[in-house]
């Protein structure tokens, strides 16, 4: 953390002489009461109130600190870095029809796909992944990004019965095709899973 105005820290060191003002008034006493005997007061309960006493001045002096800290405008300042690296466009191509609620993978073919995509997109660090998903028709579910975590949460809501049912692979790869052929990347492929 940094301070922009941090001069006005020494603003801080005006706490010191205001409690040591505060101390010594208290130790040399306030008020004094005349009574004829002192003995009643010395057996009389202690309330919250006499323990809370010094709760006034704890509060000013906090409030003036973090016055004091406030108006040394205090900033956290975010590390960018930025790194050139020569990374693949990759789009996914995730079939999402009926055929792949079948079962013979645990829990099923569909939750398998998305399991070994997930790992896959979570190593490739400095590429850019997109994913498209199809049935009987095609969209893309993500447009290419580098953004691992939202792809990850766009692959994690993709089920089956999201659109009308059928295995259209062409229109699929057409989809993904069309997404690559915008891209600048000298490297570009698409990955098919069904």
């Amino acid at each position: 953390m940094t301070f922009h105005n941090p001069h006005l820290l020494w603003l801080l060191t005006l706490l010191l002489p205001a409690a040591g003002y505060y101390l010594y008034r208290f130790r040399k006493g306030g008020a004094a009461l005349r009574i004829s005997s002192v003995a009643g007061v010395l057996k009389a309960p202690r309330t919250v109130r006499y323990h809370l006493r010094h709760a006034p001045f704890v509060l000013r002096m906090a409030a003036l600190a973090t016055l004091v800290v406030a108006l040394a405008r205090p900033q956290s300042a975010e590390q960018n870095t930025r790194t050139n690296t020569d990374g693949i466009d990759i789009m996914l191509a995730l079939d999402v029809s009926g055929s792949m609620l079948a079962r013979d993978f645990r829990p099923d073919r569909l939750e398998a796909a998305k399991e070994v995509a997930g790992s896959f997109i979570s190593d490739r660090y400095g590429d850019r992944i997109g994913l498209v998903v199809f049935a009987g028709e095609a969209f893309t579910q993500s447009p290419l990004t580098a953004d691992q975590s939202t792809l990850l949460t766009l692959l994690g809501r993709v089920r089956s019965g999201l659109i009308e049912d059928g295995t259209a692979i062409g229109n699929g790869l057409a989809t993904a095709i069309n997404r690559l052929r915008e891209s600048d990347a000298k490297s570009k492929v698409i990955i098919l899973l069904t």
